[in-house]
């Protein structure tokens, strides 16, 4: 096996090259070796003040328990409150932070919340009689007044591949749910008859 064939060793063969043999065979290698040439350089030695007037800044109050990554101690200074997590969605993101944020479960559970979370949102809309539009709130509407059709023709646009599954993967829910509900009304109508 020659030498250029082989996998990574640990304890190199070849000589390391001397600052003068990279300068000579790199051009502009280690333009910045020189603390002259770097306009950072007063900021990088210790001491120097940088106007900042805290060591830590106050610490926002945590009102509920809030989700951590595991690898972090503390919580940033600031984080958003807007949306407390509940319900299922809220138990699933809190169960994904018991997971390091280098493994897929984390991010596949975030991603699992999130799609809950729409759909809690989707019941809430429907218990508060006033149910989500999926004709006006998906775009479909904007397809037919805005020349959905033509800008998609004999354009190279990325997402014309998967375009012919968008009308099932946000269609299909609902005509199941209605699917489902009318199941429901016709077996309640079935089971009060009898």
């Amino acid at each position: 096996m020659t030498e250029t064939a082989t996998p990574y060793i640990s304890d190199k063969r070849t000589p390391k090259k001397s600052a003068e043999d990279l300068r000579a065979q790199i051009p502009g290698w280690g333009a910045d070796l020189d603390p002259a040439d770097r306009p950072s350089y007063p900021r990088e030695q210790p001491g120097i003040e940088t106007g900042a007037h805290w060591d830590f800044p106050e610490r926002q109050p945590e009102k509920w328990p809030r989700e951590r990554s595991v690898e972090h101690a503390l919580l940033p200074p600031v984080f958003g409150t807007s949306t407390p997590p509940a319900g299922a969605s809220g138990a699933i993101r809190r169960h994904a932070y018991k997971y390091s944020e280098g493994r897929a479960a984390h991010w596949l559970l975030l991603v699992a919340a999130d799609r809950v979370d729409a759909w809690e949102h989707h019941l809430k809309s429907f218990a508060a009689l006033r149910p989500d539009n999926p004709i006006t709130e998906t775009g479909v509407a904007a397809e037919f007044r805005r020349g959905g059709l033509s800008s998609r023709i004999g354009q190279k646009r990325a997402d014309t591949d998967h375009q012919w599954i968008d009308p099932i993967i946000v269609g299909a829910p609902w005509v199941l749910g209605a699917a489902g509900l009318a199941a429901a009304l016709k077996a309640l109508g079935k089971h009060r008859t009898t």
